[in-house]
C-alpha cells in the first residue's frame, strides 16, 4: 500500500530531515538575504538529482516528474527566512548568527520540503504528474517573497492546479495536524501616523497645540471604525504597538508618532476601512488645530483555503494519521504571505503540530524560547508526500 511505503520512507529519511532542520536552525538568515540557506537547499536538491532554477533572488523552484503519464501539476511551498530575534542560550543546535533566529519554524518548513522531495523522488514510479517545489524567501517582510515569486512566474510553466503549504503550530501536539476550509488568516496592513501640533511648556497648554491629547482622541475614535463600521460577522483588528511623544513631565512635544496594524478578512471592507481611518484621523487633528500624516502600508491579503483541495487534503490526513490526529482550526488573525498564492489558485494551508506539553515545548512562535518536538518532522514529511501523491491521482 502507498501509505505503508510512505511511512517506511518517512522513517528512513527522518534522521536526515532532523539533521537538515538543525543545520538550518544554526545558520538562520533574514528575509531576502537567505544566501547560505539557498545554497544549502540547492546542494540537497543536487544530491537528490532534482532539477531546479533560481527565482526572486534567493528563491528556488524545483520539479519532480512522476513516471506515470499525466499532465497534472501540484505545487508545494516552504519559506526559508528567519527573524531578528536573539535565541535563548543552551541549545546544541542554537543559532550561531547573533540576533537572528528561526523563531517561526521556517527551518521546519524547508527541511520538511526537502524530506518530502526525497520521498517523492524515491516513489516516482508510483505517481504521475509533476510536483513543483517552491522554496520561498522573505515571508516575514513586505512585500512578501510570495508576491515576488508570483510576479516572476512561479505559478506558470508548468501551471499547478493547486498549492499546499504548512506551518508549525506549537498549540497542537506533535503527531497531529489541523485544517480549516475557507477564510483562515487575516490580511495585514501597517499603519504609520504622525500628529503635529505646537509644543511648549506643560503649565501653559492654552498656548500650545497638544499632539499627545489629540493622538489620544484619534486612537479612541478610530476604534469606532472597528466597532461601528465593520460588519460584526467579519473579524477586524486595529492595534497600535508604538507611540512616541518625546516631551517631558513639563514639556508638550511638537509631534507624536504612532505605528500600528490593521487586519481583516474581507478585501472590499479592507479598502473601505483604509479610507475611513485616514479621513477620521486627519479630520480630528485638523479640528483641533493640528495636522496628521497617515500612511497605510498595504501588506498581505487574507488567506483562503479552497474547499475541494482542503477537504480532500484533510481526508487524506485522516487516512494517513487517523481521525484522532486531525483537528479543526479556528480563524487566525495573524498573516502569512502564502495568502498571495491562495488569491491566485486553489490552495490548502494547514497546521503541523509541533508542541509537547509533557516535555515543556510550548513556547509560541516569534519568541526567543520557541522550539519544536522534532518527531513532528516524521509526521510532516510523510503526510505531505502522501497528500501530494493522492492529490495528483485524484
Amino acid at each position: 500500500m502507498l501509505k505503508d511505503k510512505i511511512q517506511q520512507l518517512a522513517e528512513v529519511f527522518f534522521e536526515e530531515t532532523v539533521s537538515i532542520r538543525r543545520h538550518l536552525h544554526q545558520f538562520p538568515e533574514l528575509s531576502f538575504a537567505e544566501y547560505q540557506t539557498a545554497a544549502f537547499v540547492k546542494q540537497k536538491l543536487d544530491d537528490l538529482g532534482i532539477p531546479y532554477e533560481s527565482m526572486a533572488g534567493t528563491g528556488i523552484v524545483a520539479l519532480i516528474h512522476g513516471d506515470q503519464p499525466t499532465g497534472k501539476v501540484l505545487a508545494l511551498r516552504a519559506d526559508m527566512d528567519a527573524l531578528p530575534i536573539q535565541e535563548v542560550e543552551g541549545r546544541s543546535y542554537g543559532s550561531q548568527n547573533a540576533g537572528v533566529m528561526h523563531a517561526c519554524g521556517h527551518d521546519v518548513h524547508t527541511s520538511s520540503l526537502l524530506g518530502v522531495a526525497a520521498i517523492l523522488q524515491s516513489l516516482k514510479a508510483e505517481f504521475g504528474g509533476t510536483v513543483k517545489l517552491i522554496f520561498q524567501p522573505g515571508e516575514e517582510r513586505l512585500p512578501g517573497g510570495a508576491s515576488l515569486m508570483i510576479k516572476e512566474g512561479v505559478l506558470q510553466n508548468p501551471a499547478p492546479v493547486g498549492i499546499i503549504g504548512q506551518h508549525v503550530m506549537p498549540l497542537i501536539e506533535a503527531g497531529k495536524v489541523g485544517f480549516r476550509v475557507g477564510k483562515y488568516m487575516a490580511s495585514c496592513d501597517e499603519l504609520f501616523m504622525t500628529v503635529k501640533g505646537r509644543g511648549g511648556h506643560g503649565a501653559h497648554p492654552h498656548q500650545n497645540i497638544d499632539p499627545i491629547a489629540i493622538a489620544a482622541q484619534i486612537i479612541t475614535a478610530l476604534q469606532q471604525i472597528v466597532s461601528r463600521n465593520a460588519d460584526p460577522r467579519t473579524p477586524t483588528v486595529l492595534s497600535w504597538g508604538k507611540i512616541i511623544g518625546n516631551g517631558a513631565t513639563n514639556v508638550i512635544p511638537e509631534s507624536v508618532y504612532l505605528e500600528g496594524t490593521f487586519r481583516t478578512f474581507d478585501e472590499n471592507w479592507r479598502a473601505d476601512a483604509h479610507k475611513r481611518l485616514v479621513k477620521m484621523a486627519v479630520g480630528i487633528a485638523e479640528s483641533m488645530g493640528a495636522t496628521c500624516d497617515f500612511e497605510v502600508r498595504k501588506g498581505y491579503p487574507f488567506l483562503i483555503n479552497e474547499t475541494q483541495i482542503t477537504e480532500s487534503s484533510r481526508a487524506y490526513a485522516v487516512e494517513y494519521l487517523g481521525a484522532d490526529n486531525v483537528v479543526e482550526l479556528d480563524v487566525w488573525p495573524a498573516a502569512e504571505d502564502f495568502s498571495y498564492y491562495s488569491q491566485e489558485i486553489n490552495a490548502c494551508f494547514y497546521r503541523l503540530g509541533t508542541g509537547n506539553k509533557a516535555a515543556g515545548i510550548t513556547s509560541a512562535v516569534h519568541t526567543p524560547t520557541f522550539d519544536i518536538d522534532e518527531k513532528a518532522l516524521k509526521t510532516s514529511i510523510g503526510l505531505m508526500a502522501y497528500m501530494t501523491i493522492k492529490q495528483l491521482g485524484a
